[in-house]
């Protein structure tokens, strides 16, 4: 492990995404670095497999809202908790496809959708595989996050064009029994083993800021590490509070931990999209910045994370211009 915290010595042939298994005790290592040491290593491994310079853009789009049976911490989508949000049917497709060439048109190149489901039935699925379709059709990537598949639905995405299948495991394993209770670890595990048996890509994450500790990060993002291969896509989402959910009130992550943790994402996964997702709206131009800088190279475009806030489309245009940044296939 010397050799990793030297910022100078053994960089890239460490990081150069060889078949390994991080420890937890690594991923602590890193995260303990001086900052400018973390951030050189983080750049080293960015510069290696990425042009520094390019962020690649997605949209996300709620397109069945609230109702979810699930019992999530953190989740303005679910039954039991009492957010005020209202329960929304399927959007039709044509909806679907008109925000799709929107997002087309400000520069998306990954349209994701999303419904609050426990898990699609087989009924629910049909229309779904339909929207895939057109908005591949459409020159876009697909991403959807409809919760835990059954045996065959997998298969059934892919046959539709599915590009990314979107699952997080949310936190550590130790920690997921405070955050979730409704399933578990396992079952989150088994539907991202079913994506990559069916043939395609994962987009897999968490999020920080739910009162987990630098041990629980460094756990989640070793279990993402040592998925077989790691996912395509990784989300780092900064907890967005909502009001009538068990984490409101939950203590801050202060900024620079957050940046850390982009960091060492970046240095477990050098091969992976690493994308600032939900929560950037309370999030500054510098905080953003260090993120980029720490490795960070996609987000989610729109004013809209399925129910919660996101910043304008033309502020991350301003921000992109300020830091010289271009989109990704732009």
């Amino acid at each position: 492990m010397n050799d990793l915290l030297n910022p100078a010595q053994g960089v890239a042939e460490k990081i150069a995404g060889e078949c390994r298994r991080w420890s937890v005790a690594q991923a602590e290592a890193l995260f303990a670095l001086p900052f400018s040491d973390l951030m050189f290593q983080a750049q080293a491994a960015h510069r290696a497999h990425f042009d520094p310079n390019e962020v690649q853009v997605s949209t996300l789009l709620s397109i069945k809202t609230g109702g979810c049976s699930e019992d999530c911490g953190y989740c303005s989508q679910s039954k039991r908790h009492d957010t005020g949000l209202e329960q929304e049917d399927l959007l039709a497709l044509e909806t679907v496809l008109d925000k799709a060439r929107a997002a087309k048109a400000k520069g998306a190149t990954r349209f994701c959708m999303g419904a609050a489901w426990r898990g699609p039935k087989q009924k629910d699925l049909k229309p779904v595989l339909e929207m895939i379709t057109a908005v591949r059709e459409l020159g876009l990537e697909t991403c959807v996050t409809l919760g835990m598949l059954k045996e065959g639905q997998a298969e059934q995405l892919r046959e539709a064009g599915l590009d990314y299948y979107n699952h997080n495991l949310d936190t550590a394993p130790e920690y997921y029994g405070e955050v979730v209770t409704t399933h578990t670890y396992q079952d989150r595990l088994d539907t991202l083993d079913q994506v990559r048996q069916a043939g395609m890509k994962v987009c897999s994450g968490g999020i920080v800021g739910m009162g987990e500790s630098r041990t629980h990060r460094a756990a989640l993002l070793t279990q993402l590490a040592n998925l077989n291969p790691p996912p395509e896509s990784v989300p780092i989402n900064l907890l967005v509070q909502v009001k009538g959910t068990p984490l409101d009130g939950a203590e801050a992550l202060d900024p620079i931990e957050f940046a850390r943790t982009v960091a060492v994402a970046r240095l477990l996964m050098p091969q992976s999209l690493v994308r600032l997702s939900a929560g950037r709206e309370q999030m500054d131009e510098p905080l953003q910045a260090l993120c980029f800088l720490a490795g960070a190279n996609s987000i989610f475009y729109g004013e809209k994370l399925l129910t919660t806030p996101n910043p304008s489309a033309e502020s991350d245009l301003d921000l992109f211009g300020k830091l010289g940044i271009r989109v990704m296939g732009g």
